[in-house]
C-alpha cells in the first residue's frame, strides 16, 4: 500500500482538532439550557435555539468521522470524471446521435443511376449488328427477286410514263398537284423543320410510345403522308402520268419477276 504523505497527515490532525474544539463549545451551551426554554433578560434575537445547535453538532461529528476515515485510507486510483448530462432533444427526450442521423446519409451502398452511356460499346455494337442484319437481308432478297438493269438510254425516245426513282416519287407527285415552289421548297421544308423541332418541343425522357404521343404523332403523319405519295406515284400513274388503277396496266409491268 502507498504511504500517506506527512503534510496530509498533519493537515488532517489540525482539522480534526479544530472540529473537536468547535463541537465542544456548542455542546456546553446546549447543556446549560433545554430546547424551547428562554432565560430571562436574554436577547431572543441573538440566541441560537438549542435544537439547532444540537443538529449542527451532530453534523460536525459525522463530518469529522468521514474526514478521519479518508485521511487514514490509502489514496484511490484516479478515475474518469463522471459523464456530463445527456443531450436533451425535443419534448425532453434524451437521444443518441445514431438515432437522430439516418444511416442512409452516413453510408450509401447503392449505385447512383446515370442516364448516360458511352458510345463504345453501347451504341456502336448495336449499329454494327443492324448493318450486318441489313446486309444479310439484301443478300437473301437479291437471290429470289430479279432486278435487271434497263437498256441504254436513248435521247430520241422518252419513256412514257417517265418516273423518278421511288424515293423521289413523292416529290414528283407533289409537283403534279402544286406549284413547283410550293411542292419543291415549302412543303418539304416545313416537314423537315417540324421533324427537327419535335425533339425540342417534346422533352419527355421516357422511351415508351404511350408517353411520347407528340413525337409519335409527328413521325406517323410524316411517314403516312410521304408513303401515300410514293404508293400513288408507283402504282396509280400510267402513260402521261395520268391517274389509273393498278390492274389496268398489269402488275408485271411494274415489277419484272
Amino acid at each position: 500500500m502507498t504511504e500517506i504523505p506527512e503534510h496530509l497527515l498533519k493537515r488532517a490532525q489540525e482539522r480534526r482538532a479544530r472540529l473537536a474544539k468547535e463541537g465542544s463549545a456548542p455542546a456546553a451551551e446546549a447543556g446549560e439550557s433545554q430546547p424551547g426554554e428562554s432565560q430571562p433578560g436574554a436577547d431572543d434575537g441573538q440566541k441560537i435555539p438549542a435544537h439547532l445547535l444540537q443538529r449542527s453538532a451532530e453534523a460536525r461529528g459525522k463530518g469529522q468521522a468521514a474526514t478521519s476515515s479518508v485521511a487514514t485510507a490509502a489514496p484511490a486510483p484516479a478515475t474518469a470524471p463522471p459523464p456530463g448530462p445527456a443531450a436533451v432533444g425535443p419534448a425532453g427526450h434524451t437521444q443518441r446521435l445514431l438515432t437522430v442521423v439516418k444511416a442512409g446519409s452516413i453510408q450509401d451502398v447503392k449505385a447512383t443511376p446515370t442516364d448516360k452511356v458511352h458510345v463504345w460499346p453501347h451504341l456502336l455494337v448495336v449499329e454494327f449488328v443492324a448493318a450486318l442484319s441489313m446486309t444479310a437481308f439484301l443478300l437473301v432478297f437479291s437471290m429470289f427477286v430479279n432486278a435487271p438493269l434497263l437498256g441504254m438510254a436513248n435521247p430520241n425516245l422518252t419513256p412514257n410514263p417517265s418516273k423518278a426513282p421511288w424515293y423521289f416519287l413523292g416529290l414528283q407527285e407533289l409537283l403534279t398537284m402544286f406549284h413547283p415552289m410550293v411542292a419543291g421548297v415549302t412543303i418539304p421544308g416545313m416537314g423537315l423543320i417540324a421533324l427537327g423541332a419535335a425533339g425540342y418541343i417534346d422533352k419527355n425522357p421516357s422511351q415508351k410510345p404511350e408517353d411520347r404521343k407528340f413525337a409519335v404523332s409527328i413521325l406517323t403523319i410524316f411517314l403516312l403522308f410521304w408513303a401515300t405519295l410514293v404508293i400513288i406515284g408507283s402504282f396509280f400513274r400510267g402513260e402521261g402520268f395520268n391517274f389509273i388503277m393498278p390492274w389496268e396496266q398489269g402488275v408485271h409491268d411494274i415489277f419484272d419477276f
